[in-house]
């Protein structure tokens, strides 16, 4: 049977498997992430989970009901389930059940307007996570500096390539501000400080699949490719790793034909990669921040509390994005074996254990 058809059955089948894990049944009809209620009593709060299929969003949705609780928020949930007709149909719902602000994370940031717009017609206060609605509306976005992302992961890749080679890029979807701002930052670092790196552009939508027929394609034109910058760990992180070692790619941190990989997440699975020697670094999105500070603004939000641009008291910054939208840029740091510096970027260890991704 030819390679090609037997890598993609097998990277089907990971998916299907990832995203049959820890799913039930919430108010919005959907599947979902189980997530806990919030506290007993409080302000009534409705949260909708994005999607169900990664590492990152079900660790997410397990931080959002004891955060909830500890900010003295009591949550109603959905599953948008990656829709955006769904998370309209959801906030339509929510908004039924008079909840007093919404905490949403839209996948297609373009596509969330008609969401914001219902919201805004009931003058609830939206909390985006993660990613930034195009259109803006949002009371506070919570999120990091995704553009420092893609630009951390061409630094840690440029710095140990030694500035040549081929590198894979796995893009995150388009349609969503996380995948351009990865994919834009990413390419100028790359084109400004390491034009002797060759960069081969993967579109994926997220998808696992994509990414690994289209690694595996080209595994087989460019069999030098010896760095991979994956967009989002959760998602590509056990296929990848799978296809490499099927094809016999994969050889441990620091031997001769090593490839150089740099991820997006923090999880456990990303961390013990690490430790392992399969992957080099990731960038730690902070799952539980995010958890945290969403349920914090949207307890703001319905007690009146205005914020402006600055540094915070959680070691953030609050940025104006535009047309006064602000947005708390969260720290996420970029995480190696080791620690220290790579060029002139400071890393953290993979066994910090600060790092959310160790059960703190």
């Amino acid at each position: 049977m030819n390679t090609r058809i037997i890598g993609a059955a097998v990277a089907a089948v990971l998916v299907v498997a990832v995203a049959a894990c820890s799913r039930e049944q919430t108010s919005g009809g959907g599947p979902a992430v189980a997530v806990g209620k919030g506290a007993d009593s409080g302000v009534l709060v409705g949260a909708d989970q994005p999607r169900s299929d990664t590492d990152f969003w079900s660790a997410y949705a397990g931080y959002l009901g004891p955060k909830a609780a500890a900010a003295g928020v009591r949550l109603e949930n959905t599953s948008s389930d990656n829709d955006s007709n769904r998370l309209k149909s959801n906030v339509d719902t929510l908004l039924s059940k008079d909840v007093k602000a919404i905490i949403m994370a839209p996948q297609d940031t373009a596509a969330a307007k008609p969401a914001l717009t219902a919201a805004a017609s009931r003058n609830v206060p939206v909390i985006s996570v993660d990613t930034r609605p195009d259109s803006g509306g949002a009371y506070m976005v919570v999120r990091a500096d995704n553009r420092a992302y893609g630009a951390n992961a061409c630094t840690y890749l440029g710095e140990t390539l030694h500035g040549t080679g081929k590198v894979v890029e796995f893009q995150g979807d388009l349609a969503s501000i996380n995948g351009r701002d990865r994919s834009q930052a990413f390419a100028d670092c790359m084109r400004t400080k390491y034009p002797n790196i060759k960069v081969i552009e993967i579109p994926t939508e997220w998808k696992a699949d994509k990414a690994t027929s289209g690694l595996q394609d080209k595994l087989l034109t460019d069999p030098d490719i010896n760095g991979i910058y994956m967009q989002a760990g959760g998602a590509f992180l056990q296929s990848t790793l799978a296809l490499l070692k099927r094809t016999g790619k994969l050889v441990k941190a620091g031997q001769p034909g090593h490839i150089s990989i740099v991820s997006n997440d923090g999880i456990k699975a990303e961390l013990d990669a690490i430790d392992a020697g399969d992957i080099d670094a990731t960038v730690s999105q902070p799952a539980d921040l995010y958890a945290q500070y969403a349920a914090m603004y949207a307890k703001a939000a319905v007690d009146g509390k205005k914020f402006t641009p600055g540094p915070t008291d959680h070691g953030s910054t609050i940025v104006d994005t535009g047309g006064g939208q602000l947005e708390d840029q969260l720290p996420a740091p970029v995480v190696t074996r080791t620690g220290g510096k790579v060029g002139d970027m400071d890393t953290v260890a993979s066994s910090d254990p600060a790092l959310w991704g160790r059960g703190r």
